[in-house]
């Protein structure tokens, strides 16, 4: 072989490498944006494809080990996803890892559309390739901000209505194992409360007020509902309030009359006025002087509560999509009597929502479908609230939640005033889930018997009542019966007795309860 010969075969030696480089590149543009499809869908595969094999393999690998850990956590480990979506510090983690997921995976996108296009393209072909990678791109960086948003979402509710129990007061609140909060507690009692500030009303009124017994093995969940109009609430006897409250929230020097300022919904507000700091530190005295209260008057430990603002209620069933509630008498949109504390004077009803069966409600028809009371009894309003409630819990899919959370959560944080820590909140979810797939009944405290008016209720036969239809088994004489206040010297005439819609004392499921019946009227006639 002749020198100028063996010079010729090494200058042609690159030209295979050079043959290969090309090899891996699509022959055309279309075949081109099809692989870089196929790389968007699966990560990794457009980098193999285009010879980078050792980087494709590791995105590859990456890609497949977190679907693989994303599924498994996601099937056996509910409880860590769970615990991380009530962390605050957890979430901010989980936002960082989803912004360089994006930007990784959108990395990956334009690098294979770059290894795989051919190397010769008309302007047109080119242009449509990079628009094809710019919609791809698009189309990940959306959802991934979207994913983003909603998880700071999360974290500013967690860290805006939930406090950690070091940096929260309550006078009321139970110690307990945040790791096995409910070894020692078989039924959490939570006391909910609708709090009324609207506008043009001096104070804040708890209209509602409704304790949900909840089986903390089962989520078989007992509701009760107090009469707003309640007098005489008993404090528990080694409560600072049964020293100044001995017979109960009333002022015995009127007599035995209408005391609408010691009314239930009246305590709220009065007590942190008339004995402010009697309880020590709280961050929110008039819940607990309820909490106090609702334990002596039903028998029960109240645990925690949580408070809802109903001027901005309709907020949150706006952001489900509306509620669906069988509607059985005509209910009043607005309308006062022009009595009582808080009146504007009396003011006729602006509407009324008609009955019908499986009507859709949206947040302002809702509000008034919860509270509405011009002309009806207070039971019919109260067993209403109860509906409301079941309507709440059964339209909370998993659905409608992940494409409005962020308007819920948004609209809980403006709405929302708790004492639960922080520490619970991923047993409370978990018991929330079981409550939602669990039965839901009502406690009937039988009216006609125990409290035909609010002045003097017999809250100590109110107490047997639920006592023996939480614990049908072992029913007997109360636990921890109270002492019945004393009673004025004067009897007052009792009204025509309210419809029932169960057997007075008895549990009532409320499917049952909540069910179409054109019959009722909603007036106790």
């Amino acid at each position: 072989m002749t020198r100028s010969t063996r010079a010729a075969g090494r200058r042609a030696a690159p030209r295979p490498s050079r043959s290969r480089a090309r090899s891996h590149r699509a022959r055309t543009a279309s075949k081109a944006i099809g692989l870089t499809l196929l790389s968007a869908l699966v990560p990794g595969s457009g980098l193999l494809m285009g010879g980078r094999k050792k980087l494709g393999a590791f995105v590859l690998t990456i890609s497949i080990g977190l679907l693989l850990i994303g599924a498994y956590f996601g099937l056996a480990k509910r409880d860590s996803v769970l615990a991380l979506a009530v962390s605050p510090r957890q979430l901010l983690i989980a936002t960082g890892a989803l912004v360089v997921l994006g930007v990784g995976w959108i990395w990956v996108v334009v690098a294979s559309h770059k290894l795989l296009r051919p190397v010769s393209m008309t302007y047109t072909a080119r242009l449509a390739g990079s628009m094809f990678v710019g919609l791809l791109c698009f189309s990940i960086a959306v959802p991934t901000t979207v994913a983003a948003q909603t998880v700071m979402a999360q974290r500013d509710l967690v860290g805006s209505v939930f406090q950690a129990e070091g940096k929260s007061k309550s006078a009321t609140r139970p110690k307990v194992n945040a790791s096995d909060p409910w070894a020692k507690i078989p039924r959490l009692n939570l006391l909910l409360l609708g709090a009324d500030d609207g506008i043009g009303r001096t104070g804040v009124r708890t209209d509602t007020v409704i304790v949900a017994s909840i089986d903390t093995k089962t989520g078989n969940t007992a509701l009760i509902s107090l009469s707003r109009n309640w007098m005489r609430m008993p404090f528990p006897a080694d409560s600072p309030l049964h020293k100044a409250y001995p017979d109960g929230f009333w002022d015995p020097s009127k007599g035995n009359v209408e005391q609408p300022e010691y009314y239930l919904d009246a305590m709220y507000d009065n007590i942190p006025k008339q004995h402010p700091g009697i309880l020590g530190q709280t961050d929110n005295e008039g819940a607990d002087a309820v909490k106090l209260a609702a334990s002596a008057a039903l028998g029960l430990d109240i645990d925690y509560y949580m408070q809802v603002n109903l001027a901005g209620f309709k907020q949150i069933i706006d952001a489900l999509g509306g509620i669906t509630v069988n509607v059985n008498y005509r209910v009043p949109i607005g309308g006062d009597y022009g009595e009582g504390p808080g009146t504007n004077g009396h003011k006729l009803p602006s509407g009324y929502i008609e009955p019908g069966p499986n009507q859709k409600l949206d947040g302002y028809h809702a509000l008034w479908f919860a509270r509405g009371r011009y002309g009806l009894s207070d039971p019919s309003r109260q067993e209403r609230q109860r509906c409301t409630i079941h309507a709440l819990v059964n339209s909370a899919d998993p659905a409608t939640l992940v494409t409005k959370y962020q308007q819920i959560a948004d609209a809980s944080k403006e709405l929302l005033r708790t004492d639960i820590p922080q520490e619970l909140l991923k047993a409370f979810i978990s018991l929330a889930l079981k409550v939602k797939s669990a039965k839901v009944t009502n406690i009937d405290l039988d009216k006609n018997k125990n409290f035909p008016s609010g002045k003097n209720p017999d809250y100590a036969a109110m107490q047997q009542i639920i006592q023996k239809a939480l614990n049908p088994a072992t029913a007997g004489p109360t636990a921890k019966p109270t002492k019945k206040p004393t009673s004025g010297t004067t009897t007052t005439k009792k009204p025509t007795p309210p419809k029932t819609t169960g057997t007075p004392g008895e549990a009532q499921n409320l499917n049952d309860a909540c069910a179409y019946n054109p019959n009722e009227t909603g007036t106790g006639n």
